[in-house]
């Protein structure tokens, strides 16, 4: 690797390991995700999956599977940027656990170029619609020793 790729890959490294943190305030007890929308080194937008403003904090049915309208971490981060004054144009979203398709198509219409992640969603179609229409996707152990 040569010097900017890898003082690329130890900033992708560190903003992944604080969407891990941030994953920490989610109340979903199954899987806590978080997400990091990053332009310009400069953190824009982050999320963490849960229930929609105003729902009770609690992700799972009393059988342990997730409610239909728990919202996924980058949907979090997307709808927060979408309320702000800044834009996805050219960002980059850092995910704990690779996106399913509907978030995938958030990311694509939000104009966020990159996509890095740790963890393999149960699907792969997220990340081949991600790359069909060109946007970076690259996989990350944030714990890694590289």
């Amino acid at each position: 690797m040569g010097y900017n790729e890898d003082k690329q890959y130890q900033l992708d490294k560190r903003y992944l390991r604080m969407a891990r943190i941030w994953a920490e305030n989610s109340y979903c007890v199954r899987r806590q995700v978080g997400a990091l929308i990053v332009k310009d080194k400069m953190i824009i937008s982050d999320g963490y999956n849960g229930t929609p403003s105003g729902f009770e904090n609690v992700c799972e049915d009393e059988n342990g599977k997730t409610k239909p309208y728990v919202l996924h971490a980058e949907a979090n981060a997307i709808t927060k940027l979408a309320k702000s004054s800044n834009s996805g144009d050219g960002a980059t979203l850092y995910i704990t656990a690779a996106p399913c398709i509907e978030c995938a198509k958030l990311i694509i219409q939000c104009g966020i170029k990159r996509v890095v992640y740790n963890d393999n969603y149960h699907s792969e179609d997220g990340l081949n619609l991600l790359r069909r229409i060109g946007i970076e996707v690259i996989r990350i152990d944030a714990d890694s020793a590289e």
